[in-house]
């Protein structure tokens, strides 16, 4: 039972270095119990708390917008942490000043062991003023003694103010982003939002930008203002929301600001490097035209699934290079600069893309040795940053952005960030801009071999959407085999391709004549996988391949095919989708009884014992019955990893990182791979629908394929 107690109930003595309740001390029951040995000097509490603040004592006060529950640890300083140490109790007790006299308030609770959390919390019935200063103090009741207050000694009362006045609505206003009707640029270029109140003890400001997380700033100043930094990225209408919040969390009604924001500019300098072969200039699409040096030849080859018909080719030597002769953006403010781009050789430093200042470079784009290895880089005044894996002859979008708002440098390779966000500090670069070397105090050096193509310089953050839609590369069919028919043993592409052949031991099913697939008494004992037929395998023998690789299995690709097992208990291994050489398998999906799973195996070269890397995903063999399994095996080079769908879906589907691989020369095989005896692992079973894509499908696409 607690009881609350009016002032004037209770009286403390002080005698020289102790404390003693004078006569008795009240229970909670009231009972007068005799004052036995008198407390130490020191206060029993700890850990003060007002609500979820500290105790508040002297200035800054505590401010709260709900009356809040008080907070004490209570022990003994001498022996409080001894084994048997007695329990107690906590006497809380809260006065305010109110006409002209001391209102004041207490409660005892029931005892606890000590070093417990002792609480009061405060009720709405005892009264607490508003906007008015609140005291509160505790002490420890143990065995009869009495110790001393909180506030007494070296000890201060903790004070706090009950605020239940909201602050009036913030004002924000922009000279970068205006309100109203107006289009203002725009995508990857930032924005200062200034934000005011009239309210005098605003300490902070809850805001978020549509679609994104709610962040704090704090007020400041004789206006209570604050700054908001925001990047766009994305145009269109945007909304700020921003709620002002007092010394006591109370909150505004929220202000909404929208504005408009426009696409992000064009490139400052855009040169598509598909000049005609024999040019001694290329062209601009955006900035000035670009001198070539005598080692630079146009007409060279493009990434596939780009859009790009051709790139030019430097040599590596001083006389490979393009160069416009003149700056294109200024080095120690905001840019992104980024290209497509292939080296021949992977060795030494060598630039993709730099700009002059003085006797070195600013900034450089390209790759570099680290840790034994060659990695993609990206330099800004003194400071490089690296990531990813450059291979040679494979094409990579490499991309480096300097935020001069922020002081910070990113590097992506292939629409991705790698390696780690850094602080840089970069030095103004007014020389002229460079594709393929950079400055040295001796002269030009670095220089790339290899292809480059869509050289672009922004004056203005690259947002992370424009990064990925620049690097990239659209998968396109390169085959299409719908295994309904095979006249004469040749089953067609579906536009003019490569057939596929079918092996002894294997033949396409389809249904006879004589049953309706609407009647519903129609059983013929089994259907085709999809649509009017598909390729039977008998496991012995039976397989279908083409004559020429259809998938270059050194750069991306996707292959995909709908199969199901004859057997309920497979006793072998069984390939059904395959690309190799003379010694093995590039790739090869197989499903493996001993695991019950579907595995997708690469390797790293076509030679006996080549090192493998494999994924499985665990599937119960079909035996014979039900519409199989859907297959695919997708190769992205650019993230340096290979996946296995069954059943088209993400979460179906299993990730290993491989950055090896090799340019089979063999043909797909549908039903058999390669084993150390020679061909083997044959499938006894049903395929359908195979496809084979140049190029990552994403899981999205994988999932549409079916």
């Amino acid at each position: 039972m607690r009881q609350i107690m009016g002032a004037g109930r209770r009286r403390t003595a002080r005698l020289g270095a102790l404390s003693l309740v004078a006569g008795v001390v009240l229970t909670t029951q009231g009972t007068a119990v005799a004052v036995a040995d008198p407390a130490p000097e020191q206060s029993w509490a700890s850990q003060l708390e007002t609500g979820s603040r500290a105790c508040g004592a002297g200035e800054p006060q505590a401010y709260v917008r709900t009356v809040p529950p008080l907070r004490a640890v209570l022990s003994d300083p001498v022996n409080g942490g001894q084994p048997g140490a007695p329990a107690v109790a906590a006497e809380f007790e809260v006065w305010w000043s109110a006409d002209g006299g001391v209102e004041r308030r207490r409660l005892t609770t029931t005892s606890k062991p000590q070093g417990s959390v002792f609480s009061w919390q405060l009720p709405e019935e005892i009264g607490i003023p508003a906007d008015t200063a609140i005291s509160w103090h505790v002490r420890a009741l143990s065995e009869g003694k009495t110790s001393p207050w909180s506030s007494e000694g070296a000890g201060a009362a903790c004070v706090f103010v009950y605020d239940r006045t909201v602050p009036a609505a913030p004002a924000v206003s922009s000279a970068d982003y205006p309100d109203g009707d107006d289009w203002t640029d725009g995508v990857g270029v930032h924005g200062t939002f200034h934000i005011t109140s009239p309210s005098e003890d605003v300490e902070s400001y809850q805001y978020t930008f549509l679609g994104g997380p709610q962040l704090t700033v704090q007020a400041s100043g004789p206006d209570r203002a604050a700054d908001i930094d925001y990047l766009p990225e994305s145009s269109g209408l945007h909304m700020l929301t921003v709620q002002a919040f007092d010394r006591a969390g109370n909150g505004s009604t929220p202000t909404n600001y929208q504005f408009r924001v426009g696409s992000g500019r064009a490139p400052a300098a855009h040169w598509k490097l598909d000049d005609a072969a024999g040019s001694h200039t290329a062209a601009a699409e955006a900035g000035p035209v670009a001198r070539a040096g005598a080692g630079a030849a146009f007409g060279a080859g493009a990434p596939s699934g780009t859009g790009m018909t051709s790139s030019v080719s430097l040599d590596g030597t001083e006389d490979g290079f393009v160069t416009p002769d003149a700056p294109v953006v200024a080095a120690d403010g905001t840019f992104t600069v980024g290209a497509w781009v292939r080296p021949a050789s992977v060795d030494g430093t060598r630039t993709v893309a730099s700009q002059d200042s003085g006797q070195g470079a600013a900034f450089t784009l390209g790759l570099r040795q680290a840790g034994g290895k060659p990695v993609w880089s990206f330099a800004v005044g003194g400071t490089t940053l690296t990531g990813g894996e450059p291979g040679a002859g494979e094409w990579a979008h490499v991309l480096g952005r300097y935020d001069a708002r922020t002081g910070k440098a990113r590097l992506y390779v292939n629409g991705k960030a790698v390696g780690d966000e850094r602080t840089v500090t970069p030095v103004a670069g007014d020389g002229d801009f460079q594709i393929g070397r950079a400055r040295g105090a001796a002269g030009y050096r670095d220089h790339w071999r290899g292809e480059v193509g869509e050289a672009q310089v922004f004056d203005r953050v690259a947002v992370p959407a424009e990064i990925e839609r620049l690097a990239a590369r659209k998968a396109e069919l390169l085959g299409h085999w719908a295994l309904e028919t095979a006249p004469g043993g040749i089953s067609a592409e579906s536009n003019g391709g490569q057939p596929l052949k079918l092996g002894q031991g294997a033949s396409i099913f389809r249904l006879d004549g004589t049953c309706d697939p609407a009647d519903p008494d129609c059983n013929p004992g089994d259907w085709p996988l999809v649509d009017e037929g598909h390729l039977n395998l008998n496991g012995v023998s039976g397989h279908a391949a083409t004559e020429k690789p259809v998938v270059d299995t050194g750069e991306s690709y996707t292959v995909s095919a709908t199969v199901r097992l004859a057997d309920q208990e497979p006793d072998h291994p069984m390939t059904v989708l395959s690309q190799g050489g003379a010694h093995g398998d590039a790739f090869k999906v197989r499903y493996e009884p001993s695991t019950s799973s579907w595995e997708l195996v690469v390797t790293d070269a076509d030679e006996p014992g080549a090192a493998e890397t494999t994924v499985a995903r665990f599937v119960e063999p079909d035996g014979g019955q039900g519409g199989g399994h859907r297959i695919a095996v997708v190769r992205d080079v650019a993230a340096g990893r290979i996946t296995l769908f069954v059943d088209g879906y993400a979460k179906t589907a299993g990730v290993a990182e491989f950055r090896g691989g090799w340019t089979s020369g063999g043909g797909l095989q549908v039903g058999r791979g390669r084993t150390a005896d020679g061909w083997g692992e044959y499938l006894h079973g049903a395929v359908d629908q195979v496809r084979a894509f140049s190029g990552a499908l994403t899981n999205s696409e994988v999932a549409a394929l079916w």
